[in-house]
């Protein structure tokens, strides 16, 4: 990894203001086209891309009880119960976020959603933990119906922990469908695919294209761009520790970012000659390294408060702080997805089993937007009790506020109420 020494140096390299150049490319006219077949063609034009984009010939797009069953036999037993442990915990975690909700006292109706459609990615990968870090926020919600769509392996069939792992959660339908063409199947609906009112979900450019063009017609969580992770570190922390969690995050995609901010050359070093190391071993070998080539970055800077400032700055997704007394400096922290704190904790238990979901905003879009969580699966009505007594505190004002704005009607239907019986 390439190591630059000062703020101002790393300040220039690490300033960002959106991630839309993630975006900003050719692809968005080829997507919209996608689209727009789907949206005239239906269940045909899915058989049709499914076919085109991953070669493979479906006879149903929905994946049937049957074989959910049958996934259960093709997944080693630890892995259920690792599954089943992650979903213990994501569930509880929502679930005292759900009952916090509840006794916030607010003058609004708080309703579920009806039906949300998760995206989980797959094709020639299988990702279960991200079918229960986006179903389980939904269900512990209240949901209604919990819609899934992903990928078909090279065999045509969906991998078999991604079954399991929707079943786990509680999902109630399963398409085996990718891409932007899942996407538009989700908010406009066909025969197979009944349309959801919110697509939530991670996936490629091509799927957050097409989340970005559906918008409006239904909502959705985010716009993911590549994963992304800022370790910051004093000299107390481990180079290995720092090495690893930095390769965990590159082997993710050639775009992901891995950024060191440490306030000791030493470590710097230290953890360059870890990185070089620990990549021989690693199968993504190839994935990591043109990360770290591209996007990796160690700065060096005076103390931890340049640190913080440059962190802040970036928005990470992933936020870690190695440093002596991490806990006391959380509160400067203003944006990032997620902040892990501990010689002992790795942005990786938060990615599985440590409760919170896993979806979390890229791009520096931490500065304004939150992890995928309860309150994205329900809706707010404001409700207005008034009586007597609030009319003639309220009413009066708000007729002169209608006037001002040139509404005589608004201002009218106020004072009819104020008029003696």
């Amino acid at each position: 990894m390439k190591i630059i020494n000062g703020f101002k140096l790393a300040e220039e390299v690490l300033s960002r203001r959106t991630s839309t150049e993630f975006y900003d490319n050719n692809l968005e006219p080829e997507v919209k086209q996608i689209i727009d077949e789907v949206r005239g063609g239906g269940d045909a034009a899915l058989f049709g891309f499914t076919l085109k984009f991953d070669r493979v010939k479906l006879s149903s797009l929905e994946v049937s009880p049957e074989q959910v069953k049958d996934a259960y036999r093709q997944v080693d037993e630890e892995l259920v119960s690792a599954l089943k442990l992650a979903a213990e915990r994501v569930g509880s975690f929502h679930q005292k976020q759900k009952d916090s909700l509840a006794k916030a006292g607010l003058s609004s109706l708080i309703r579920p959603l009806e039906r949300v459609g998760v995206y989980a990615p797959g094709g020639t990968a299988s990702y279960p933990s991200t079918v229960l870090m986006t179903a389980i926020p939904a269900r512990v919600a209240g949901v209604k119906e919990i819609i899934l769509t992903t990928p078909p392996g090279p065999d045509g069939t969906v991998p078999p922990p991604t079954l399991v792992a929707a079943d786990i959660a509680g999902v109630d339908r399963i398409f085996s469908i990718g891409g932007a063409q899942a996407i538009a199947a989700l908010a406009f609906g066909t025969d197979s695919v009944p349309a959801v009112d919110k697509i939530c979900g991670p996936g490629n450019i091509f799927v957050a294209l097409a989340k970005k063009l559906v918008y409006g017609v239904v909502g959705i969580d985010s716009l993911a761009g590549p994963s992304e992770v800022i370790i910051i570190a004093d000299d107390t922390a481990n180079p290995a520790y720092c090495a690893a969690d930095l390769l965990a995050q590159a082997e993710h995609d050639p775009l992901a970012s891995a950024v060191l901010i440490t306030t000791s050359e030493q470590l710097a070093d230290e953890v360059n000659k870890e990185i070089e190391r620990q990549l021989k071993v690693l199968e993504r070998q190839p994935i990591a390294a043109e990360s770290l080539r591209k996007q990796g970055v160690i700065a060096v800077v005076a103390d931890v408060d340049e640190a913080i400032e440059l962190a802040n700055l970036y928005a990470p997704e992933h936020l870690c702080l190695m440093v002596k007394g991490a806990d006391a400096l959380v509160k400067k922290l203003t944006n990032a997805g997620c902040i892990v704190t501990g010689e002992s904790a790795t942005v990786v238990l938060g990615d599985y089993v440590f409760g919170p979901s896993h979806v979390l905003p890229t791009g520096a879009t931490a500065r304004f937007a939150s992890p995928l969580n309860v309150l994205d699966f329900v809706k707010f009505t404001s409700l207005l009790k008034v009586d007597k007594a609030a009319l003639k505190k309220l009413g009066k004002a708000a007729a002169t506020i209608a006037r001002a704005e040139g509404l005589e009607a608004h201002a009218r239907a106020v004072e009819k109420r104020l008029e003696p019986d």
